[in-house]
């Protein structure tokens, strides 16, 4: 297999970066290179300078108001814009309930819910996991009991990423008990500022409020909010989660922490010897360096396998286990690299005492949150154990 790229997709990752160098707005790069935790105003505005350009919902096919791009320049855009330290899309409507709506919703639906995802004027929530039904999805409890035409939502959701911003939250919620614990879940869209419903905040360790959980009480949801069937929730589910495993790359936001990491390695000192020349510290990089590798040629072989723009299947579990342990082992080296200098709150323009002015790298400042908030990624969106079981039952059938 050819991964090279051709002159016209070198082209066009020179439009991309033109962009992100000129046109995207600078202080937003600035504010999240320095670990500040984006504000809902500052997605919007980031979402909508790429909507002004017709790149926001790059997955998207051309007749839902997607780019119309090829794999690679998907791929291209991903990188150059974790290259540029720019703001990623909000998932929850562009990558995962946005596909699910265009695929399975009603006309009506369509008209109703994705010019907003598209113009970043809705922002979406995921109300999936439960207290009790973590990992073990299927095994969810909060209800929706049809009442006439509409249903009656009680429960609770939690771990819901951003949901304090949520205007719109799509749910996976029991109507049927009956049969296999797979069956009778229904996927709900629910309008945030129905009675009923309080968002409580999850501060995490890395002392950021990402996370909520959400109550649902006597909260009623019109049934024409239902994407599908009836009690088919769980099909829909998996078509969402296979475009979430695979967003978990990152690879070109991982090349630029190691690169950060090498840079800074090779102008601080440890017992007076440069950090990069130390054995045991280069080799920890070499591997890393080497395992990013392949983790990019595995991205590019799963986007081969879908460049007629279909979903994912169960080979997004194997990028969603080999990137997110990845992604820990870099956070963990960068907070070996930086030392002293990594505290979260250091800012990185200070030149500690008798440095002979040496600032301090940029990629200290976060790098203790990142090496933090990087502890939950193996748990979220399917833990890495359960996605080993399916890789070795669904893909190895052992």
């Amino acid at each position: 297999m050819d991964f090279s790229f051709t002159a016209a997709d070198e082209e066009f990752r020179m439009t991309v970066r033109h962009f992100f160098e000129t046109e995207y707005p600078q202080d937003l790069i600035e504010k999240i290179g320095k670990g500040h935790s984006p504000a809902k105003a500052d997605y919007q505005r980031s979402e909508r300078a790429l909507d002004a350009k017709g790149w926001v919902a790059v997955n998207w096919p051309k007749d839902a108001g997607g780019t119309g791009w090829t794999s690679n320049q998907k791929y291209i855009f991903d990188e150059e814009l974790e290259r540029a330290g720019a703001l990623n899309v909000v998932p929850m409507g562009l990558l995962y309930v946005g596909p699910v709506i265009y695929t399975f919703g009603t006309p009506e639906q369509k008209a109703k819910f994705l010019p907003g995802i598209l113009n970043s004027t809705t922002f979406w929530g995921q109300g999936y996991s439960e207290p009790e039904s973590g990992s073990d999805l299927a095994s969810l409890q909060a209800s929706a009991v049809p009442d006439g035409t509409d249903y009656i939502v009680n429960g609770t959701k939690i771990w819901t990423s951003l949901g304090q911003h949520a205007d719109w939250i799509f749910c996976l919620l029991r109507t049927d008990n009956s049969g296999k614990k797979q069956e009778g879940i229904t996927f709900l869209l629910i309008d945030m500022k129905l009675p009923g419903i309080t968002v409580r905040p999850i501060i995490t360790i890395d002392g950021k409020h990402a996370l909520n959980a959400i109550d649902f009480v006597d909260v009623r949801v019109p049934q024409e909010n239902r994407i599908g069937e009836e009690g088919k929730g769980w099909t829909y589910a998996n078509y969402l989660l296979g475009h979430e495993r695979t967003s978990y790359a990152h690879v070109a936001g991982k090349r630029k922490q190691l690169r950060n990491i090498r840079q800074s390695a090779s102008r601080l000192m440890s017992d007076g010897v440069a950090l990069i020349k130390d054995a045991s510290f280069a080799q920890k990089l070499a591997s890393l360096e080497a395992r990013l590798d392949a983790l990019e040629l595995t991205v590019l072989r799963v986007l081969a396998s879908v460049a007629d723009g279909g979903a994912p299947g169960e080979e997004s579990s194997i990028l969603k286990v080999i990137a997110t342990e990845l992604a820990q082992d870099i956070t963990e080296l960068g907070v070996e690299t930086f030392g002293p200098y990594a505290q979260p709150t250091f800012p990185d323009s200070v030149a500690p005492e008798g440095s002979d002015n040496f600032a301090i790298p940029a990629a200290a400042a976060p790098s203790v949150a990142q090496y933090l908030g990087a502890r939950a990624q193996s748990i979220y969106g399917g833990s890495n154990e359960i996605q080993k079981n399916i890789i070795a039952k669904r893909i190895l059938a052992l």
